[in-house]
């Protein structure tokens, strides 16, 4: 499409808009659009916003492209119409909201209730922010048939975003999505969509619910002596600015940790986040305040979650008592480690229990979890898929825990999304069992090294936005597909997985095999001598990914460095064979 062409279809769109019933600042931005800008004009309009991983994310602004309580509420009124036509035989539906500390989360959170309500379900509204895990938890609670929590994760702060989940708290999946946006495509008009109804119809969620979430979580404890012996283990906790601010130290309070130290200038509930450039802890930057306040005050363990409470970044201390972050896969591979270990020591594991993880999380997860006799199912990215299959073997087998690479853990199954909530009360009682070894956090992770081999991984990615940079990604993901590497870091590519055509093919005999998993865009080359490589492109962000896991061997402790580095060597040459 040229851009003359595109630019007449955005003004039509742009004008539909003006004809609609909608309130004066919106009305008098778009005209402002359409005689001052003519390139935000096309971004804010040349696409409706999709779901991706579980529902809507995006810029905030007008138009159809952009977060507002129009295109809040046209996914609503889609998201009423199909649930009405799911649960007819239900004499009243049923759906929880929450929503975290981002500008205009409260807004479209008070927007999707009315709208529910307008539509004859009943609303539970949670009365202030709260992480993402607690809206999982309520729906499985109050036996919803739905839920929508407003949050944007660990996106910048022009962002927020809106994520559905079905009646087993987990967020949706096939076909639930795919028939949520056809209703959403079906509604023409922002005039279709019902903003008022009856109030009775929305209940709201008071501190009380808190008390039964944090509850349920300290049933997951399994060294409650290790913790009364490591009580005043020195913790540094920060919630960068969201929802994470009351529940984890309540959590951990709970759990029996007494030293549980804050940073003051992010505990400030604020949805431009402005002591950091991304509250994604992921990212050193975004630990850097907990790790000085931790250094200030002798603290062992520093721990921070993203605004809506369902990631958590780590912090502690190597063998010369140097503060280090550990990524999401080491963090992972800690609790997968620590949990097993002690369901088999409490005499837990009869053989019907099982993990998770995802295809591009360390395959450490998978060796921890076969050496104690434990399932291991691989699924898609996407912690929604974690509890698909949570669903799937529910009253059948036994859920010990769940990973993802990208700082998602959970335990137990009366929550099915990742919750840093529990992750942190975890990873706390983590420590505190090995100190009762005599050991810390990071020489645990070296004894699981020395015990299964040294992992390394890595995540690369490249920001290409908007439009154009969306067809950057594509056309990068169709040159991988059409010109496979034959060799990586002078390894033979022996399997390409392809998600996305659902073939997978061993180089060495041409054979081809189905992927029994949902179509996803997503390319991983596998070389001889266990490499992996992962690429796709992100659902909720204009970047295409690169994971990176490379395998060594540790045989001493103190070998470990020089072995990281040959890991690390070989990770960089990687990247340059690939083009990044």
């Amino acid at each position: 499409m040229d851009n003359e062409t595109l630019l007449r279809e955005v003004q039509e769109k742009a004008g539909t808009w003006l004809d609609s019933k909608i309130d004066d600042e919106t009305r008098e931005r778009i005209q402002y659009l359409l005689k001052n800008d003519e390139n935000e004009l096309i971004e804010s309009f040349y696409k409706n916003l999709e779901f991706g991983t579980g529902g809507l994310r995006g810029i905030m602004g007008v138009g159809t492209n952009r977060m507002n309580i129009y295109t809040v509420g046209m996914a609503t009124q889609g998201l009423c119409n199909y649930l009405i036509s799911c649960f007819q035989d239900i004499p009243q539906v049923k759906v929880a909201i929450a929503y975290d500390c981002r500008n205009n989360s409260q807004l479209f959170a008070k927007t999707t209730a009315g709208i529910f309500a307008a539509n004859g379900i009943k609303a539970y509204l949670f009365d202030t922010l709260k992480p993402t895990p607690e809206l999982s938890f309520a729906i499985r609670h109050f036996g919803c048939q739905s839920g929508v929590v407003i949050t944007a994760s660990h996106n910048p702060k022009e962002y927020n975003g809106y994520k559905v989940y079905w009646d087993d708290g987990g967020q949706i999946i096939a076909p639930h999505d795919k028939n949520i946006i056809n209703e959403v495509n079906k509604i023409s008009s922002i005039n279709e969509i019902q903003f008022e109804g009856d109030p009775g119809l929305i209940e709201t969620i008071g501190s009380s619910f808190d008390e039964l979430y944090v509850d349920k979580l300290a049933t997951l404890s399994l060294s409650l002596e290790a913790i009364q012996q490591q009580r005043d283990l020195k913790i540094v906790y920060t919630p960068i600015h969201g929802t994470g601010v009351k529940l984890v130290p309540m959590a951990l309070k709970k759990f029996g940790f007494t030293r549980v130290i804050n940073v003051p200038e992010q505990d400030e509930v604020n949805g431009d986040f402005p002591t950091v450039h991304s509250p994604n802890p992921e990212e050193s930057a975004a630990l850097a305040m907990a790790m000085q306040k931790a250094e200030e005050v002798g603290a062992d363990l520093v721990m921070a979650t993203d605004p809506d409470a369902d990631r958590v970044g780590t912090a502690v201390r190597d063998d010369q008592g140097r503060l280090i972050l550990l990524n999401g896969n080491q963090t992972g591979s800690l609790l997968y480690y620590y949990l097993i270990r002690k369901w088999s020591e409490n005499g837990k594991l009869t053989g019907n229990q099982y993990a998770v993880k995802t295809i591009v999380t360390t395959e450490l997860l998978a060796d921890i979890a076969r050496q104690y006799g434990v399932e291991i199912f691989d699924v898609l990215t996407g912690f929604k898929f974690i509890a698909d299959i949570m669903q799937r073997e529910e009253g059948r087998k036994e859920f010990i825990v769940g990973s993802e690479e990208s700082y998602g853990y959970l335990a137990g199954d009366f929550v099915r999304d990742k919750d840093a909530v529990m992750s942190c009360a975890l990873i706390a009682e983590t420590s505190a069992w090995a100190r009762t070894q005599g050991k810390t956090l990071y020489e645990l992770l070296l004894d699981i090294y020395l015990e299964f081999g040294l992992y390394l991984e890595q995540l690369t990615f490249i920001v290409k936005k908007g439009k154009s940079g969306a067809e950057i990604i594509a056309g990068m993901m169709q040159d991988y597909r059409e010109t496979p590497p034959a060799d990586l870091a002078g390894s033979r590519v022996v399997l390409i997985h392809d998600y996305q055509s659902s073939q997978s093919l061993d180089t060495r005999t041409g054979k081809t095999s189905t992927i029994e998993l949902p179509k996803s865009n997503v390319l991983q080359f596998i070389t001889q001598d266990h490499t992996k490589v992962s690429i796709r492109p992100s659902g909720t962000e204009p970047k295409i990914k690169f994971y990176f896991s490379v395998k060594g061997s540790l045989e001493k402790r103190e070998e470990y460095q020089k072995e990281k580095e040959i890991l690390e060597q070989k990770i960089d040459r990687l990247k340059k064979e690939l083009g990044i």
